[in-house]
C-alpha cells in the first residue's frame, strides 16, 4: 500500500508509530497527567480517548490551574454481549478506576468515564483479564461490530451473533504493540499470539478514518444498519441464510456551514454469498484503505468515496480484490425495528428482560438505583447481559421462577416499570457531550431528560402521548447517537442551540432534513409542539412522524412554524 500525493499529520505519525507504540510506554510512565498530542492520537487505536473535564476548565484557567485530565476507556464487544461475570468485572472497574458509572453506547460498547492517567494501565489490565479488550474501539480501523440484540435461540440469531464475532477477529489490527504497552507482553483478549507483527491488512498507516459495520436482518434493523460504512443484511429464507446484501458508505459525521461534508446512508453494492462474508468484509477495509482522502480528514469516510465514484465502482473493486464476480443485491423487505424493553420469552425456555437506561448512563440517581439493582440481580441470577443500540440493556438468560424476583428487585430499587416508560422516552437517544467531549458544542445527555419530560407534556396535549417516535441528542455535529436518521434529531450548534432535523424515517432507510439551524435549547419543546398539531390534524392512516415531515417538506413545515409565531405575537 502506497500513500500518493500529500498526507496528514496523523498519517506520517502512523507511519511512523512502529505498529501503533510511539510513544506510549514513555509517556504512560512520565508522571505527567496527560499524553502529549501524539500519544492522544495514537491512544484511540488502543480504546482511549485523552480529554479533560470542561465543567471546570475555565475557573481553573482563571485561577492560574491546569485542566483537570482524564480518560474515557471504551471496550470491544461484538455484538454487545457479556457473560455474567463480564459484567460484574465492568461493574467493578467503574467503581475503582472510573467515576462509579457503566455508560452503554449506540454501538452496544461500554465506556468508562473519569479515567486518570496514573491508573490507566491498571483499568486496561483489569478489563482484560476480564476477557474484555479495547484494542480497537477508536482509532483509524474498523471497530466494535454491532449486530441484532436479541437472544433468541433460533438459528437466525446465531447465526448473527456468530458472524458479529467472526467479524471483529478478522479485522483486528495485527500489532502487539496494545499488550506490551498495557499488560506488560501478556495475551490480549481477542487477539491471537500466532499472528504476525506485519499487518496485511492494514499496513503501516491502517485506514485513513474509522470504519464502522454493522450486521442486521430487514426484520431487524435495531442497529441503523445503513448509517455504517459497511452495512450488511443478511437474507434468510426459513432459517436457512442465502447470503448477504452490502451496503456501503454510511456515515452520519458532517461539519456546520461546510457543505462537502454531509451524513449519508449506505448504498447497496453487491450480494455476498455465505462463505464470503469475512473475505469480503476485508474487501470493503481494503478498499477504504487503498482509495481513502489522507490528505484531508474531513473527506477520509468511505462514504464520500461512494458518493463521488459510484456503486458500481466500488462493485468493480471488491470484484478485483475478491479475484470473482460478484452478484447485484438482492431485493429485501421492508425494515422493520423490534422494540426489545420488558419481558420475552427466549425460545429454550429462558426469558430475557430489557430494560431502559436513560443515556445509556448505569448509574444511580436519587429514587432510582439502576447501577446497583444491575449488579445485584445479574450476582444473584447469573444473567448474562446485552448492550443494545438504543442504549439500553438485555439479560438474558432468565429462569421463569426468578421473574417475579427480578421484578421485586427492581421494584425495591425504583427502576421504572418498562410499561411506564412513553414511546418517546423509550426510544431517545443522547450523546455523552459535556462535561467529557471535547468536541461537544453544547449539552446533550444532561439535558435528555428534561427536555423528553418537556416534550411528553407536548404530545400528550395532542393526544400523541402512545406514538412511535425517535428523537436523537448530539452535543455537535458528529452524530454519535445518530441524529440524522430518526424522526426528530437535535445536533449542537452552539451552547444552547441546536439544529433542528426532521423528516427521517424510524426505521432508519432515510435521512432527515435540517429545520431550524439555529434553535435555542428551551424553544425546541414548543417548536416541536406546533409539529405536533400540525401532524395530529393533518395526518394520513398509519404515518409517523418522520414520514409526515417528509410527505409536507421543509417550506409547509417551516410555513406553519412562522403562522404560529405570528399568532403568539
Amino acid at each position: 500500500m502506497t500513500i500518493a500525493g500529500q498526507v496528514s499529520k496523523v498519517e506520517v505519525l502512523k507511519k511512523e508509530s512502529r505498529a501503533l507504540r510511539g510513544g506510549l510506554a514513555e509517556g504512560l510512565a512520565d508522571g505527567r497527567p496527560a499524553f502529549d498530542e501524539d500519544g492522544y492520537n495514537l491512544l484511540k487505536f488502543h480504546g482511549i480517548y485523552q480529554g479533560y473535564d470542561r465543567d471546570s476548565a475555565t475557573e481553573r484557567k482563571q485561577s492560574g490551574l491546569d485542566k483537570i485530565h482524564q480518560l474515557m476507556v471504551r471496550t470491544r464487544l461484538p455484538g454487545g454481549r457479556l457473560s455474567a461475570a463480564q459484567y460484574l468485572a465492568l461493574d467493578a472497574v467503574a467503581d475503582r478506576y472510573a467515576n462509579g458509572t457503566l455508560r452503554i453506547t449506540t454501538r452496544q460498547t461500554i465506556q468508562f468515564h473519569g479515567v486518570v492517567k496514573a491508573e490507566l494501565k491498571q483499568t486496561i489490565a483489569a478489563l482484560n483479564r476480564a476477557l474484555v479488550t479495547t484494542l480497537a474501539a477508536c482509532g483509524d480501523v474498523v471497530r466494535n461490530v454491532t449486530t441484532v440484540p436479541a437472544p433468541i435461540r433460533d438459528a437466525v440469531h446465531a447465526r448473527l451473533d456468530e458472524d458479529a464475532r467472526r467479524l471483529s477477529q478478522h479485522l483486528l489490527p495485527a500489532t502487539r504493540a496494545y499488550h506490551e504497552i498495557w499488560l506488560d507482553g501478556e495475551q490480549v483478549a481477542g487477539v491471537q499470539e500466532d499472528r504476525p507483527e506485519e499487518d496485511a491488512l492494514y499496513g503501516t498507516t491502517y485506514l485513513p478514518r474509522k470504519f464502522k459495520i454493522g450486521l442486521a436482518i430487514p426484520e431487524d434493523n435495531s442497529v441503523d444498519v445503513l448509517t455504517n460504512d459497511l452495512g450488511i443484511v443478511a437474507l434468510f429464507e426459513d432459517g436457512v441464510l442465502q447470503g448477504y446484501n452490502f451496503a456501503l458508505g454510511g456515515g452520519l459525521g458532517m461539519t456546520h456551514n461546510k457543505p462537502k461534508t454531509f451524513p449519508r446512508l449506505a448504498t447497496p453494492v453487491a450480494f455476498v454469498a455465505p462463505d464470503d462474508l469475512l473475505d469480503a468484509a476485508a474487501a470493503v477495509v481494503r478498499l477504504h484503505r487503498d482509495h481513502g482522502d489522507r490528505g484531508n480528514r474531513k473527506h477520509a469516510r468511505l462514504k464520500y468515496l461512494i458518493a463521488e465514484r459510484g456503486e458500481e465502482w466500488a462493485k468493480a473493486q471488491l470484484e478485483a480484490y475478491l479475484g470473482k464476480t460478484l452478484e447485484y443485491p438482492r431485493e429485501v423487505p421492508r425494515f422493520e425495528v423490534v422494540d426489545h424493553l420488558g419481558w420475552h420469552e427466549q425460545g429454550d425456555g429462558l426469558l430475557y428482560l430489557g430494560l431502559p437506561v436513560a443515556s445509556g448512563r448505569i448509574a444511580d440517581r436519587p429514587g432510582e438505583s439502576l447501577h446497583t439493582a444491575l449488579r445485584e440481580i445479574v450476582s444473584r441470577f447469573g444473567c448474562d447481559p446485552i448492550l443494545l443500540p438504543s442504549q439500553d440493556i438485555l439479560l438474558s438468560n432468565i429462569a421463569p421462577e426468578n421473574r417475579a424476583a427480578i421484578d421485586e428487585a427492581l421494584r425495591g430499587h425504583g427502576v421504572i416499570a418498562v410499561g411506564d416508560v412513553t414511546p418517546v422516552r423509550r426510544w431517545s437517544l443522547a450523546c455523552p457531550a459535556l462535561p467529557t467531549c471535547g468536541l461537544a458544542l453544547t449539552e446533550a445527555e444532561r439535558i435528555q431528560t428534561p427536555l423528553i419530560d418537556a416534550v411528553e407534556e407536548r404530545l400528550a396535549r395532542h393526544g400523541l402521548i402512545d406514538e412511535r417516535l425517535s428523537i436523537r441528542i448530539t452535543g455537535c455535529p458528529n452524530g454519535c447517537a445518530r441524529p440524522y436518521a430518526g424522526d426528530v434529531g437535535l445536533v449542537g450548534r452552539m451552547p444552547g442551540f441546536f439544529a433542528l432535523y426532521v423528516g427521517g424515517d424510524f426505521a432508519g432507510t432515510r435521512l432527515s432534513f435540517n429545520l431550524v439551524d439555529k434553535l435555542a435549547e428551551n424553544a425546541v419543546p414548543d417548536t416541536l409542539d406546533v409539529l405536533f398539531g400540525l401532524f395530529a390534524d393533518s395526518r394520513e392512516a398509519g404515518e409517523g412522524f418522520g414520514d409526515f415531515c417528509h410527505r409536507l417538506g421543509r417550506g409547509a413545515l417551516l410555513s406553519a412554524l412562522a403562522q404560529s409565531a405570528r399568532k403568539a405575537s
